[in-house]
């Protein structure tokens, strides 16, 4: 039998990238927030040995390199099971978009492959396995609004936003995640530098780019996340609740919290600021959806993803129209809560 499970995509509202640690990662501070596109994952287990991936899609590795493979793996071991696991990704999302396609294909497979093999993992034993595999998998096992702290494996359901109307482009252009780090670090570096020279009594003029002012929006992060968490949800911490049980929850009253409050404290995408200079065709889609009328526009992970926020579905679904009558792969959809995530996950 197989069972069919929808592997929903995801923005960053907000991301701030901190130090490269000893392990090799860098510490990161965003929201996380579930949307409507999805891709569709496939899961049979039957008699025999072997992991087997199937996509037509060229762009996606059908060896032991595919996170539904590593997945399956660690599943099969965990569980202490022998099976022949054939997992099909039916792909609609972007490859290398930021959109975390490839954390929710694994995910899927794992909550498929549950099914199929008549299962059930402890919630600790998903997000263990999930964590070993990329820092995107564990909030795929919460949906919807998710805190992502450490490297954004330590995740934690917090109040669902409101729903939102969105307009997702995706350039054709694929950006290395691993090399928009590795920018990030050379920015870094070259800010530690000037600091040291303003310090050694060099005056840097209008050019300066001091760590100051590169770890300000980490700070801001931090304020305008952990204040709020802290004063306002962490006093009135519960359960998670559904299908996330056993994951660190965060609970309030401030349901109706807007995107823009946190827009306004000076939350935004670091990734910005090393992907725009050398993809310059990502800043200029961000233009377009802010003149189309976008409250709020920003690049989702490392990119190449873009997304707007707009006032209604039918304002979504005219400004994706015009976007691709211009020749952008514009497309209308929503967010997804965590209710709504969990309702519709098994298609």
């Amino acid at each position: 039998m197989s069972i069919a499970i929808r592997s929903f995509a995801k923005i960053n509202l907000g991301l701030k990238i901190g130090a490269l640690r000893a392990d090799g990662f860098h510490e990161l501070r965003t929201v996380y927030q579930t949307i409507a596109l999805h891709d569709v994952v496939r899961v049979e287990a039957g008699a025999g040995d072997g992991i087997e991936i199937r996509c037509d899609d060229p762009r996606v590795p059908c060896d032991a390199t595919n996170t539904c493979y590593k997945i399956a793996e660690r599943v099969l071991k965990s569980a202490d099971k022998r099976s022949k696991v054939v997992i099909t990704i039916d792909k609609q999302l972007s490859v290398q978009g930021g959109m975390g396609a490839a954390s929710s294909n694994a995910v899927a497979a794992m909550l498929g492959l549950e099914r199929a093999l008549g299962i059930e993992l402890t919630p600790q034993d998903k997000l263990s396995i999930a964590a070993e595999v990329g820092s995107d998998l564990p909030l795929f096992l919460i949906g919807g609004t998710v805190l992502g702290v450490d490297r954004g494996q330590e995740v934690y359901a917090l109040q669902d936003l409101p729903e939102m109307a969105l307009v997702v482009v995706t350039p054709p252009v694929g950006v290395s995640t691993p090399k928009a780090f590795a920018q990030w670090d050379v920015l870094q570096e070259l800010a530690n530098i000037t600091e040291g020279l303003q310090a050694a009594g060099y005056d840097m003029g209008d050019y300066a780019l001091t760590a100051g002012n590169m770890t300000g929006t980490i700070k801001q992060f931090d304020q305008a996340v952990y204040a709020w968490w802290s004063e306002t949800l962490l006093s009135q911490a519960r359960p998670a609740e559904g299908p996330a049980s056993g994951v660190p929850a965060l609970g309030g009253d401030r349901a109706e919290t807007p995107l823009l409050d946190l827009v306004r404290t000076g939350i935004e995408n670091d990734f910005e600021r090393v992907v725009f200079p050398e993809y310059p065709e990502l800043r200029e889609v961000k233009s377009v959806l802010q003149r189309e009328g976008a409250r709020h526009a920003s690049l989702s992970g490392s990119g190449s993803t873009l997304y707007g926020w707009f006032d209604s579905a039918a304002g979504a679904q005219s400004a994706a129209e015009r976007m691709r009558a211009a020749g952008h792969a514009a497309v209308a959809t929503r967010t997804v809560t965590r209710q709504q995530y969990w309702d519709q996950l098994f298609a």
